[in-house]
C-alpha cells in the first residue's frame, strides 16, 4: 500500500506515534485482541435486571412463578435507551433469562417465557424492543443468559446442556450482534430437586463459533472476568492477566482477592468488569425508592473501576411499569455532569514534556493527545507547566495493545523550590485515576518504580475536579 508523504505523516500522528528517536518495543506478554480493546474503550454501560421477581418482589424468583407475573403497564425500552444514552453509557446487558427461568422473548426452547404471559395478549418481545432501541439510539447490546434454570424440566439432565446451546443460538441469531455474552456462575436445584452439570466447553466453543466477535465474560471469561464483588470496586493493584488452569466457573472460580486484583504473571488477557446496582437490589423494588446511589456515590465507584483500569457494569432496574425510574434518572444524570465537568479541562495540554528513553538519550515534547511515552524504568519524566496551577486529579494510561508493564510508580507534585508532595500506586492499565488534596504545581516527577519490561504510556493528564469528589484512590 502507497501513501504519499503529507498523509502518511498525517497516519503517523493520528496514531499517536512517537518522536522520530524513539520506536514501540515489541509486544510482552500476554496482550488484548481487538473485541477486548474496542471492551476496553467502552469503560461505563448497563446493566438491566427485569422479569418477574420485579412483580413478585424477589430478588431469586423459585421457578414456579406464574407468567402472567410478568405484566408491566407501560414498557418503553427506548426510554431506557434514551436514558442510557444520556448517562454516557456506551451499551446495555440485559437479563434476557434469570435463575427463574422465565424468558423476555418467546423462545422455542421453554415455555416459560413472555408467550405464556398475558402482556401484549402473549404477543411481547422484551428482547426485540431493547435490542431495536439500542441500535435506533447507537448504543451496543448484550445479553445475560443464566444457565441455571428452575423452571425447565429438563435441567438436571444432559439433554439440558442442549437446550442451554439451542438457546444461545437463538438469541445471537435473533438479536444480535452482541456485544458481551454474561454467564453467570450460579448452579442451584431445577423443578426436579437436581443440579446441572454445565458443558461449559461446548457452550464456549459455540459461543465462539456463532458470535466470534462477541467478548464472553464469567468469573474465568474467557474474555472478560468479575471482579470478585458486586460493590463496583476493583483491586488497587489490577492486573488484566488471569491464570485459569485448574479453574472452573462458580464455585470452582479462584479466589475473589484473586479475582480482584489478578495475576501478576497470569497466562491469559482475561482484565476485571465490575457490576454494581444503583440501587441495594437487583431488581426493582418500590421500597428502594429513597436508596438510590447519589450522583457522587456513582462517581466515587467509576475512580475505583475504571479509574483502576477496568468497566463499570452498573444495574439501573426498570419498574413494574416497565420504565427506568425518576430517581435512579436523576442520580445518573448527576453521575454524567460531574464526570463531564470533572475531565472536560485537561490542565497538561501543551505542557512540556522530558525524560530519558528507553535507550538512554534524553526525549523532550509538547504533551498532546494520543502520544506514546518511552521512558527508562526508574528515571523521572518531567512534565512542566507555563505556570503553577492548583491540581488534585492525574489520570495515567498505558498502550495495553503492547501488554500490560507497570508494577509500581510514584508521582511527585512540585511548586517551584517548595515541598513536594508524592502520590505512590501500583499498577496503571488502559486508566489510572489518581485523587489527592488539592495543591499548587508547577510540574510533576512521574517515575515508573517497577516494570516488567520498558513502560510504554499513553497518556499523561491532570485535571482539578470537585473537591468533594476526591479521596485518596
Amino acid at each position: 500500500m502507497k501513501y504519499t508523504l503529507p498523509v502518511f505523516i498525517a497516519f503517523l500522528i493520528a496514531c499517536g506515534s512517537p518522536a522520530p528517536e524513539e520506536k514501540l518495543p515489541e509486544a510482552f506478554g500476554p496482550t488484548p485482541n481487538e473485541q477486548q480493546l474496542a471492551w476496553h474503550d467502552l469503560e461505563f454501560y448497563w446493566f438491566i435486571h427485569f422479569g418477574p421477581n420485579t412483580f413478585t418482589n424477589k430478588e431469586w424468583g423459585h421457578g414456579d412463578e406464574p407468567a402472567d407475573a410478568f405484566n408491566p403497564t407501560a414498557l418503553d425500552c427506548h426510554q431506557w435507551a434514551r436514558i442510557a444514552k444520556q448517562s454516557g453509557a456506551k451499551g446495555i446487558i440485559l437479563t434476557a433469562k434469570h435463575h427463574d427461568g422465565f424468558c423476555l422473548w418467546p423462545s422455542e426452547y421453554s415455555q416459560h417465557t413472555v408467550r405464556e404471559s398475558k402482556w401484549k395478549d402473549g404477543k411481547g418481545d422484551v428482547v426485540k424492543e431493547l435490542s431495536e432501541a439500542c441500535k435506533a439510539n447507537g448504543l451496543l447490546f448484550g445479553i445475560y443468559l443464566s444457565p441455571w434454570d428452575r423452571n425447565h424440566p429438563e435441567y438436571g439432565t444432559p439433554g439440558y446442556n442442549d437446550v442451554y446451546v439451542n438457546t444461545m443460538k437463538e438469541v445471537v441469531n435473533k438479536y444480535g450482534p452482541l456485544f458481551e455474552f454474561w454467564w453467570d456462575g450460579a448452579n442451584g436445584e431445577g423443578p426436579n430437586g437436581k443440579k446441572q452439570e454445565y458443558d461449559f466447553g461446548r457452550f464456549e466453543s459455540t459461543m465462539r463459533e456463532i458470535a466470534p466477535r462477541t467478548v464472553v465474560f464469567s468469573d474465568i471469561g474467557p474474555d472478560i472476568r468479575w471482579v470478585g464483588n458486586e460493590r463496583g470496586i476493583a483491586g488497587a493493584t489490577n492486573w488484566n492477566l488471569l491464570d485459569t488452569a485448574g479453574f472452573s466457573r462458580g464455585h470452582g472460580a479462584p479466589a475473589t482477592d484473586t479475582l480482584n486484583k489478578g495475576n501478576v504473571n497470569g497466562k491469559n488477557w482475561i482484565p476485571a468488569e465490575c457490576d454494581v446496582s444503583i440501587r441495594p437490589g437487583w431488581f426493582y423494588h418500590a421500597e428502594e425508592d429513597d436508596k438510590v446511589k447519589s450522583g457522587e456515590t456513582l462517581f466515587d465507584l467509576y475512580l475505583k473501576s475504571v479509574g483502576r483500569g477496568s468497566a463499570l457494569l452498573l444495574n439501573i432496574p426498570p419498574d413494574r411499569r416497565g420504565l427506568i425510574h425518576e430517581n435512579d434518572s436523576a442520580a445518573l444524570m448527576a453521575f454524567k455532569q460531574y464526570r463531564d465537568e470533572s475531565f472536560d479541562s485537561n490542565l497538561f495540554s501543551g505542557a512540556k514534556v522530558s525524560y530519558t528513553g528507553s535507550k538512554g538519550a534524553v526525549v523532550e515534547k509538547v504533551l498532546e493527545p494520543g502520544q506514546f511515552l518511552l521512558p527508562e524504568t526508574g528515571k523521572p519524566v518531567t512534565v512542566a507547566l507555563r505556570e503553577s496551577q492548583k491540581i488534585n486529579t492525574i489520570v495515567l494510561k498505558e498502550h495495553i495493545a503492547l501488554g500490560q508493564r507497570v508494577a509500581r510508580f510514584s508521582v511527585v507534585l512540585k511548586n517551584g523550590d517548595e515541598s513536594s508532595t508524592v502520590v505512590a500506586a501500583t499498577t496503571i492499565g488502559r486508566k489510572r485515576i489518581l485523587t489527592f488534596p488539592a495543591t499548587d504545581v508547577s510540574s510533576i516527577e512521574l517515575i515508573i518504580d517497577e516494570a516488567k519490561v520498558a513502560p510504554v504510556l499513553s497518556g499523561v493528564e491532570a485535571y482539578l475536579i470537585d473537591e468533594k469528589l476526591v479521596e485518596k484512590n
